[in-house]
């Protein structure tokens, strides 16, 4: 039965919402498309059914750092798997082969552009294989965030492992990507399970961009000795805002395509196995199939290029379930870059046009003055029915005032006709708020009637205004030009008041205001004192552990069984194999070690039994 493999090996007592029914799909030999949200345990739905079928499993997955510690987590485990990849010596994916050809190996953890040359699929096709896993699946699809020629090539393999069933997995997928994962990996054939796209323990911010360092610094700080993740959109920024953040006491590390493997490995190695305070600076060349439980928060300095890649790179917040944050800072530059990049892409009229929908989702997000979840659920296909508010995102939290700007937003409009509609942002600011520039001058813009109309707005108030203005549909920014600003027909129907437009207010924060700081290291709500004194002893030991074998410190337990561990106090073996986490293999591994811990806190557990 799945529900002993699951509690025997992996030491869990239920399956969480949507697995079972993926595990049982599987064992029925259909083809499945598993569409979960970051953290929901993707990885039991082909864990178990490998351990049931028996035989060979292939797993494709599209990192080495990932494949490792998914690797070493199972043989933690007691489970037979194993690894061939680029980073590691020949004679020892040598040894790895050897062990999968022999059959001792139950799950082959593999890359796909390793897995599908002919020479690897011909071996493999020799093999007892009886389970296919994909993850990161909605890279198959060009219409995904992330697209990848190696994983459109795993479609041949339902032709090369006929009637071997394939579970495609991934936590970000359209509709129309699912289909197209479907149709590419199994004919369209094949059951289909969404479990949802809401994270619920993320915070959701967007904040307009007045001082893009100082925000950052902001946000960082107040997650002070924690894990993080900044995204930035250029290799210069990420080297830019590194430097930036150690230099303001932020122990931060940058990771793009720029630099060597070896750095990137390195500096990802540090990061994983990091147990709180580094910081990663990256492009979204860092992060798919980031494992990390404990990173506290996601920072976006520069606005991703869609919905599906956002929610993709905030997943990488709060895998744990504990609260987390998700913070985007854009500003206008960002609307013309996102549509230059997608005019410069190779690609069809149908595709551009597409990823233009995708960006005006992801701009209607960021401009929403109603709650972010929905609007994000919606995107997805899921709105909360019912409710009216996430209670978890900063327009929810903190909801923001909407002013009738309509005849604000004529005299920006009359400034931009004025002109002759071939002028940005800047210049037009400048000309409503009357200022005594060069080009103002020379241009003769000072004598036109809308010169000085909105001298009582700020400049920051008029960029906010301005942007929303872009993302409503009333200005249209040239992609091709220099960031001008022309009217469109909605444009021209406020111009005549057949149109209102209503702007949110933001909310500029004064510089050096000092960071709301955020309790984030608080100790779990049912522990008393004695109970987190010793919470930190049991760390120590994981983190001593973990250093001896080289993995990631959640390898060896997560924080979840180490609470656990600290609030029951079990003090033999059978009581530790009821801790949460705890199977057979590491039953036999680490009871005694972490026992012993425990039992330098006996004179505790009447206290804490009566502290619960």
């Amino acid at each position: 039965m799945p529900e002993q493999i699951l509690k025997s090996t992996f030491g869990y007592d239920t399956f969480r919402p949507g697995q079972a029914e993926v595990v049982a799909a599987l064992l029925d030999g259909d083809h499945a498309l598993a569409v979960m949200p970051t953290g929901s345990g993707k990885s039991l739905c082909f864990q178990i059914p490998a351990l049931m079928k028996g035989g060979l499993t292939i797993v494709v997955s599209p990192l080495v750092a990932l494949m490792e510690d998914q690797v070493a987590a199972l043989k933690l485990a007691g489970v037979a798997a194993d690894t061939i990849n680029s980073a590691r010596d020949r004679d020892v994916n040598v040894a790895s082969w050897k062990r999968a050809q022999s059959g001792e190996t139950r799950l082959l953890y593999l890359a796909p552009e390793r897995l599908m040359t002919d020479r690897m699929l011909d071996a493999i096709s020799r093999l007892p294989v009886t389970l296919i896993a994909i993850d990161e699946a909605h890279c198959v699809s060009r219409w995904g965030p992330s697209f990848r020629p190696d994983y459109e090539a795993l479609m041949r393999l339902q032709n090369v492992f006929a009637g071997v069933p394939i579970v495609a997995l991934t936590a970000t997928a359209d509709e129309t990507t699912q289909d197209d994962i479907a149709a590419k990996l199994f004919g369209g054939a094949g059951r289909r399970f969404v479990s949802g796209f809401d994270r619920p323990n993320i915070r959701l911010s967007v904040a307009m961009r007045t001082d893009a360092k100082s925000q950052l610094l902001e946000t960082v700080k107040a997650y002070e000795g924690e894990s993080g993740i900044v995204y930035c959109l250029s290799r210069a920024k990420v080297e830019k805002m590194t430097q930036f953040l150690n230099d303001n006491g932020v122990r931060a590390l940058p990771y793009h395509a720029g630099m060597s493997a070896e750095a990137r490995s390195s500096n990802q190695t540090a990061f994983m196995m990091d147990n709180g305070g580094i910081v990663m600076v990256a492009t979204i060349a860092f992060g798919m199939g980031i494992d990390k439980p404990d990173v506290r928060f996601v920072c976006h300095t520069d606005m991703p290029g869609s919905v599906e890649a956002y929610y993709q790179e905030i997943g990488r917040a709060g895998r744990d379930g504990k609260s987390a944050l998700a913070h985007m800072i854009y500003g206008m530059d960002d609307l013309r870059m996102r549509r230059m990049f997608i005019e410069q892409e190779d690609s069809a009229p149908d595709h551009k046009r597409r990823e233009h929908k995708r960006l005006n989702a992801l701009i209607s997000y960021c401009e929403s003055p109603e709650c972010r979840r929905h609007a994000l659920l919606t995107y997805f296909g899921e709105a909360n029915e019912g409710k009216d508010g996430c209670d978890n995102c900063d327009i929810c939290l903190d909801p923001p005032e909407m002013i009738d700007g309509t005849e604000t937003a004529q005299k920006l409009l009359s400034a931009s006709i004025q002109s002759g509609q071939m002028y940005g942002q800047a210049h037009l600011i400048d000309i409503v708020r009357g200022a005594n520039t060069e080009k103002i001058r020379s241009t003769g813009h000072d004598q036109v009637s809308s010169y000085g109309t909105g001298a009582d707005i700020s400049k920051d108030e008029w960029r906010s205004v301005v942007r929303q203005l872009v993302a409503a549909g009333f200005l249209r920014l040239d992609v091709a030009g220099h960031g001008g600003l022309s009217l469109t027909d909605k444009g021209q129907l406020l111009m005549r008041d057949e149109q209102a437009f209503k702007y949110r207010k933001d909310i500029i924060k004064q510089s050096g205001a000092k960071p709301k700081r955020k309790s984030v290291k608080a100790a779990p709500e049912n522990l008393n004192a004695e109970q987190v004194d010793l919470l930190g002893r049991l760390k120590a030991k994981r983190n001593e552990l973990a250093r001896g074998r080289n993995v990631p410190a959640y390898v060896i337990f997560s924080d979840r069984s180490l609470e656990d561990m600290a609030f029951h106090q079990p003090q033999d073996e059978e009581a530790f194999a009821d801790i949460h986490g705890v199977g057979e293999a590491k039953l036999k591994k680490f009871a005694e070690v972490f026992l012993k811990v425990i039992g330098g806190s006996t004179e505790f557990v009447s206290d804490s039994a009566s502290g619960s």
